[in-house]
């Protein structure tokens, strides 16, 4: 099994802001505890917490702490995100131009808000500004979710990720290498830049957009390339795949995370095995090829929170348009995408069935149609469509998650981790869909978000 590296910034990760290293311990008592682990949630539970960090979860009576009642609320960790992308989309655009401080922080307060408070921007990342933002994520000098990530990442010259993806996309945020050299140093450039990952697309959209000729696919030697270099620079890769037979191969090189399921066939014993015997990853993004006709064909999103809220006022109008609904219904890549999804979920159940390491992303942030936070509302709801149960749905977007990124300090409710959870007025182990009635977050053991929605606007 390959060795699992952690993260150089994760030491940093523990730095909690002084307004929470200074304030007085709380007691939340009465509350409905889902731990994460993927167990059983434990009712009439008081959780303590103290300086950032969870001290105890118990019935005992709580001495010297400030007391918030929770009776009648589930208390569960907050969401973590493997795979999603901040600084590509402001309104209906999708640019280059929109890789600013603002729009990122915005983006990163959004995914707060949606109870998202560990995002992981995998690749299209600008230095050093993206650099800088994640140091400040982990300090939390500013609001929003903590941020990890690929900086630029490596796609195939006049191929994935296409120029048409992104307005204007240079060599400051993809290299494009012909060569094995020029993989190498592209990989050199990341790691010294403090990249916690290394992005390889691998993926030629033959399916993706039928209508249109396949792109050029990295040629084997320059990706295989990328990944020895990545591994001796002491980094994870985690490589963008479509098809079965292109992961097998990036699994057979030394991938260590396959950022997005398997959506052209079945998945079959020999690739569960392989997954295992490499101790890799897989991020099955189901929300992503379902966002692509999701409002489309949900029209009534308009009047539900949950969704309006994550909209831009840009996007809310032209989900709003009948004229976009049937353009958008009749087009061949809502068929492809239907079919892919539908793959997807039957892949995913058969994968984690069979054993194999499943963590949690959605592309969120990629399209103005992937919306952060509500994305990763929509995901958990998939995986259960899937046929997970919501506890073994929430146990991969929260302790799995965390496990994926190598944070040992987040992603389950346990005494001595930190205290980013979420105050739901729902049983989402029982009905995930509740995951939309969160009424508080909790980041580094303070409160920063009252939630956003109420009983009656689920989807």
């Amino acid at each position: 099994m390959r060795s699992i590296w952690l993260f150089a910034s994760l030491a940093v990760t523990t730095c909690f802001p002084s307004s929470a290293s200074h304030a007085e311990p709380v007691a939340l008592t009465h509350a409905r505890v889902i731990d994460g682990t993927g167990a059983e949630a434990r009712i009439d539970m008081t959780i303590v917490i103290d300086r950032g960090q969870i001290l105890s979860i118990g019935q005992a009576p709580v001495a010297g702490a400030r007391i918030i009642d929770l009776q009648g609320k589930t208390v569960m960790p907050a969401l973590i995100s493997d795979h999603s992308h901040v600084g590509l989309v402001e309104g209906m655009s999708t640019a280059s131009r929109n890789y600013t401080r603002t729009i990122i922080l915005a983006a990163l307060e959004q995914y707060r808000r949606y109870g998202v408070l560990t995002v992981t921007a995998l690749g299209l990342n600008k230095s050093p500004l993206f650099d800088q933002l994640r140091r400040e994520q982990h300090q939390g000098i500013n609001p929003g979710a903590d941020l990890f990530g690929v900086d630029q990442g490596i796609g195939a010259p006049g191929g994935m990720p296409p120029e048409a993806m992104v307005e204007n996309m240079g060599h400051d945020q993809i290299f494009r290498p012909h060569t094995p050299q020029e993989a190498r140093q592209a990989v050199d450039r990341m790691a010294d830049e403090g990249t916690d990952l290394v992005k390889v697309w691998l993926d030629d959209l033959h399916l993706t957009n039928p209508a249109k000729p396949p792109l050029p696919l990295l040629g084997a030697s320059v990706w295989q390339a990328a990944i020895v270099e990545a591994h001796k620079r002491h980094l994870r890769v985690a490589v963008h795949i479509h098809d079965l037979d292109l992961a097998r191969q990036a699994l057979a090189h030394g991938a260590d995370i396959l950022a997005h399921g398997v959506r052209d066939k079945p998945v079959d014993t020999a690739f569960v095995t392989q997954l295992k015997n490499t101790g890799s990853w897989y991020i099955p993004t189901l929300s992503l090829d379902e966002s692509t006709y999701y409002f489309a064909e949900h029209p009534e999103t308009l009047g539900q929170r949950a969704a309006n809220e994550a909209m831009s006022p840009a996007l809310r109008e032209t989900v709003g348009q009948e004229v976009w609904r049937r353009e958008t219904l009749a087009k061949p890549t809502t068929e492809a995408a239907r079919t892919a999804l539908a793959m997807n979920k039957r892949n995913l159940l058969a994968l984690y069935r069979g054993g194999a390491k499943i963590g949690f992303g959605t592309d969120s942030g990629a399209t103005p149609l992937r919306l952060p936070g509500f994305a990763e509302h929509r995901e958990l709801i998939l995986m259960v469509q899937a046929g997970l149960t919501p506890l073994q749905a929430i146990n991969i977007a929260t302790q799995k998650a965390a496990l994926l990124l190598g944070l040992q300090d987040r992603g389950v409710l346990l005494s001595g981790k930190r205290a980013d959870f979420l105050v739901i007025d729902g049983a989402p182990d029982r009905s995930v869909s509740d995951i939309d009635l969160i009424s508080q977050v909790w980041q580094r053991g303070e409160p920063v978000s009252d939630g956003l929605v109420s009983k009656g606007n689920t989807p």
